[in-house]
């Protein structure tokens, strides 16, 4: 079998994850070197990042047929209420919004969207580890970041197990995977500009 046709035939969770692994690495990279665990005031800017792309992915399961759609966890709430913790209000990045409320937004764009919001709450645990330095912690400025009741784990291989079942051609798997790699620039584009 040829590596095209290997490829073809790839579970869209694992084609996500190849075509996107270099884009993911680098937003990771980027966010760590703005320490934002060095201190609570840097942790703030990191929340306006998270709220910022949150409101994106809200609007994305509001305005997005459920059925086709994976259950995908809302966040949004939980960092409202942890910047609400820390006294801070949302700021209104300067980076444009991509999904406005009634937008039609292509389900397998949203479902590349998806896949970076899930896939950021795996290594949310790590990054729970850093904010309890500052004393923060699920029930306290880091809820975002807590893990789903059922495990992170679990909670992943449900979520791409979903994911995978979705009836995609290869043109829909295309959108996919750019809707993919336009979140991690988008997450990039706030990281830049809330720092």
């Amino acid at each position: 079998m040829s590596l095209v046709a290997e490829a073809d035939t790839q579970a869209l969770s694992r084609r996500l994850k190849a075509e996107t692994t270099e884009a993911h690495a680098a937003l990771d990279a980027a966010i760590m070197a703005k320490a934002p665990f060095a201190s609570r005031e840097a942790y703030g800017h990191f929340l306006v990042v998270q709220h910022a792309f949150h409101a994106e992915i809200d609007r994305l399961i509001n305005d997005v047929d459920a059925a086709v759609l994976p259950r995908a966890d809302r966040r949004f709430g939980q960092i409202e209420a942890d910047l609400a913790d820390l006294g801070l209000a949302p700021a209104a990045p300067s980076v444009p919004r991509v999904f406005e409320p009634g937008q039609t937004v292509d389900p397998a764009r949203a479902l590349g969207w998806l896949y970076v919001a899930e896939g950021s709450n795996l290594g949310a645990a790590f990054l729970l580890k850093a904010a309890a330095g500052l004393g923060l912690d699920e029930a306290f400025g880091a809820r975002h970041l807590a893990g789903a009741p059922e495990g992170r784990g679990a909670r992943w291989r449900a979520f791409s197990a979903a994911l995978d079942a979705v009836p995609l051609d290869p043109a829909g798997e295309t959108r996919a995977i750019e809707g993919a790699r336009e979140a991690f620039a988008h997450v990039r584009a706030l990281v830049d500009v809330a720092f």
